[in-house]
C-alpha cells in the first residue's frame, strides 16, 4: 500500500510514520514544508495542480493529512488548517490516483459541552475559538468533497513529545522548574478544567486502522473519560517523585492559567476575555463507540503512562 504522509515532522505525524513504517506492507512518502521530507511542498501557498501532478507520479492508495496548525491568529490558522486542506482535496478530485483520504481533525471542533456528557460525531459543532473554527471549516471541506474520506477527531493528544505549550506540558515544565529550584511549594491555576486525554501512539494507531478501514464520515479519537487537569497534576507529581505541597490558585488571571498563551488571545484581544484558549470550556469527553465499531480500535496506554513520558522528557532538562 503506497501511502503518502503530509506533516510527518509534527506532533501527531511523527508516531503516525513510525506506526506506518512499522507495517512491512506500507510503502510511505512524506510531503511537508522540512528539508527532511521526501518531497517539500507547502499546502499553505502551493497550487492544487501542482499537488495534482504528484499524486499522479506517485500514485499513492492513501494520503494521510497531520499538518497543520495550532497557533496563530485567526489569518494564520485558516490558512493552515483550512486553505491547506481545500488544496488536498482539489487535488485528489483532480487526480487520477483515486486514493483515500485521512484528514486529522480535532475535538476542538465541537466547542463547549454540557459537563459529565459525551460527546458523539451527530454532535452540532459549536467551536468556541478561531483554532476548532478553521478545523471545523476543513472538516466540512473534506465531507463535501466527494472523495472516500474519514476525518478522526482527535481530543486532548498527550503522552511522548507532548508540546511545552500544551496544558500537560506546562504543567510538566512548572513542576520541572519547581524541582530544581528545590520549592516545596507548587501554585498553579486553572486545574479545574476536564479534557478527554489520548496517547499521541493510540492516536497513531487509530490513523493506521482508518487508513485500511472503509469507514467514512466523522470518527472520534480519545480516551472516553475526562480528566480533570488537577488529578493529572497529582499524577505527575508521584512519578516525578516531587513531595511538595501542590496548591490550585482562585481567581487568577487567565494567562496565568495552565496552557495560555502569555500576551493577547488569537482573537486580537485582551487573553482575561477567554478562560478556555481551546474554546472548548470546562468539559470534554468523547464518545468512542464509533471508532470501536467501525475501526476495531481502543486506547491502550492509560494517562500515567502518558504522564511519565512527559515527566521523562522534561526532567531531562534538569
Amino acid at each position: 500500500m503506497r501511502v503518502l504522509l503530509i506533516g510527518a515532522n509534527g506532533y501527531l505525524g511523527r508516531f503516525v510514520a513510525d506506526r506506518l513504517l512499522a507495517d512491512p506492507a506500507v510503502q510511505l512518502t512524506a510531503l511537508g514544508r522540512g528539508d527532511d521530507s521526501d518531497v517539500r511542498f507547502d499546502l499553505a501557498s502551493g497550487s492544487p495542480g501542482a499537488l495534482t501532478r504528484f499524486l499522479d507520479a506517485v500514485h499513492p492508495g492513501v494520503v494521510i493529512n497531520c499538518a497543520g496548525a495550532t497557533r496563530g491568529g485567526a489569518r494564520d490558522l485558516t490558512r493552515h488548517n483550512t486553505v491547506a486542506v481545500a488544496t488536498i482535496c482539489e487535488a485528489l478530485r483532480r487526480s487520477g490516483c483515486g486514493a483515500r483520504l485521512v484528514q486529522l481533525g480535532c475535538g476542538a471542533e465541537y466547542g463547549p459541552s454540557q459537563p459529565g456528557s459525551s460527546t458523539a460525531e451527530d454532535a452540532v459543532p459549536r467551536p468556541g475559538g478561531p483554532y476548532g473554527v478553521s478545523k471545523l471549516a476543513a472538516t466540512e471541506l473534506v465531507l463535501g468533497s466527494g472523495l472516500d474520506a474519514v476525518v478522526l477527531r482527535v481530543f486532548s493528544p498527550a503522552g511522548p513529545g507532548t508540546p511545552a505549550g500544551s496544558p500537560l506540558g506546562r504543567l510538566a515544565e512548572a513542576m520541572r522548574r519547581a524541582m530544581q529550584s528545590g520549592d516545596g511549594e507548587l501554585k498553579l491555576g486553572g486545574l479545574g478544567v476536564q479534557r478527554d486525554f489520548v496517547d499521541v501512539r493510540d492516536v497513531a494507531r487509530a490513523v493506521h486502522a482508518a487508513s485500511l478501514s472503509a469507514a467514512q464520515g466523522v470518527v472520534n479519537i480519545g480516551a472516553g473519560r475526562a480528566v480533570r487537569l488537577r488529578d493529572a497534576a497529582a499524577v505527575l507529581a508521584r512519578v516525578a517523585g516531587y513531595g511538595g505541597a501542590l496548591h490550585e490558585l482562585d481567581q487568577v488571571p487567565v494567562r496565568q492559567v495552565i496552557g495560555h498563551q502569555r500576551g493577547e488571545s488569537e482573537h486580537g484581544t485582551p487573553a482575561a476575555a477567554y478562560p478556555y484558549p481551546d474554546g472548548c470550556g470546562s468539559w470534554q469527553q468523547a464518545d468512542v463507540r464509533t471508532a470501536r465499531d467501525r475501526l476495531g480500535w481502543r486506547p491502550r496506554i492509560n494517562l500515567e503512562e502518558s504522564l511519565a513520558d512527559i515527566w521523562m522528557e522534561a526532567a531531562c532538562r534538569i
